[in-house]
């Protein structure tokens, strides 16, 4: 994913503020998350996210997503 537009942001912004899990697809996967944070890391956007299912924490670097969906 080059750049998420302006709506995707708020999208994303709103996922994180509610708790509200958004699904990743990834190098052919999909993965679903609950987003807990959203910061910069080494000049990267990140997300910082848990898995619902096993509680494990993430990191999701956005340049990483093939695309980006808040369910």
């Amino acid at each position: 994913m080059s750049q998420l537009t302006h709506e995707q942001y708020n999208r994303l912004e709103r996922a994180v503020a509610r708790s509200q899990r958004i699904a990743v697809s990834r190098k052919g996967s999909e993965f679903i998350f609950v987003p807990l944070a959203m910061r910069v890391q080494n000049g990267r956007e990140v997300i910082d996210a848990r898995n619902p299912t096993t509680g494990d924490d993430l990191t999701i670097f956005l340049d990483e997503v093939d695309s980006l969906e808040t369910l």
